[in-house]
């Protein structure tokens, strides 16, 4: 707990068994309330292995995505009582360490959104971003924060937090079940006027870390070029689409 609010840490976990023990270790427990670990039909053990630990584990029968994975993560959080929710990748590739930091920063009522980003501090390079994947990252940000009128470093980070009055607000089962729900989410809060903060994250690539291949990322660049161009259109009114509703 940090200044009276519940935090509760979600880890969308798919084939996580060889990571989860490492990131769970290093989560800073003195300051969380609850885990919760959903499992997208893992091929491995990765469920035995969160309950193992003690987590709050769920386990889809069939692959929803990681969108819909992180559906079920906020909900569940949200049925715990959370005040502020951390999602945090349990691949071990952000450091589980800066949960307190982008947790005070909304408990504190300084943002309503906090990102850990790859591309502030040190950069995501030296910790072994593709260099494809670090030019795309660019290119898609550029052309958000043009689009959605931001400053935002990067919109491509798995390490967020939120406030509850974000997750309880957001239309988020109006977004997709993939990977490009992470932007659809990050429009909606710019949407509805909410404040985002952003902290310096090292990051880790390595085999067992998760990434989604060539392809899964040409797919998930349009879909994010999509949502910052649908965002454009329903800001000039032109369009009123379910996950962007008109604001009164």
């Amino acid at each position: 707990m940090i200044n009276g609010k519940k935090i509760v840490v979600v880890l969308p976990a798919y084939n996580a068994s060889k990571t989860l023990e490492k990131t769970y270790s290093e989560i800073p427990l003195e300051f969380v309330d609850d885990l919760v670990l959903v499992d997208d039909a893992s091929k491995d053990d990765t469920a035995a292995v969160a309950r193992n630990l003690g987590i709050n584990t769920i386990v889809h029968e069939q692959n929803k995505g990681y969108g819909g994975n992180q559906k079920t993560c906020y909900r569940a959080a949200l049925d715990l009582g959370a005040d502020i929710v951390v999602m945090l990748h349990p691949d071990y590739q952000y450091t589980p360490k800066l949960v307190t930091a982008m947790a005070s920063m909304i408990a504190f009522g300084e943002f309503d959104a906090v990102l850990a980003s790859r591309i502030l501090g040190v950069g995501a390079l030296k910790g072994g971003m593709p260099l494809y994947k670090y030019i795309s990252n660019r290119f898609l940000t550029f052309v958000e924060n043009l689009l959605l009128g931001q400053k935002l470093s990067e919109y491509h980070t798995g390490y967020r937090a939120f406030s509850r009055e974000v997750l309880e607000r957001l239309p988020l089962d109006a977004n997709s079940d993939d990977f490009v729900f992470d932007n659809q989410m990050l429009a909606q809060i710019v949407w509805y006027g909410y404040r985002i903060g952003e902290v310096s994250c090292p990051t880790k690539y390595f085999p067992e870390a998760s990434s989604i291949n060539f392809l899964r990322s040409v797919k998930y660049g349009c879909g994010v070029l999509m949502t910052a161009v649908e965002f454009r259109l329903a800001l000039l009114g032109l369009i009123s689409p379910e996950r962007l509703p008109r604001l009164r």
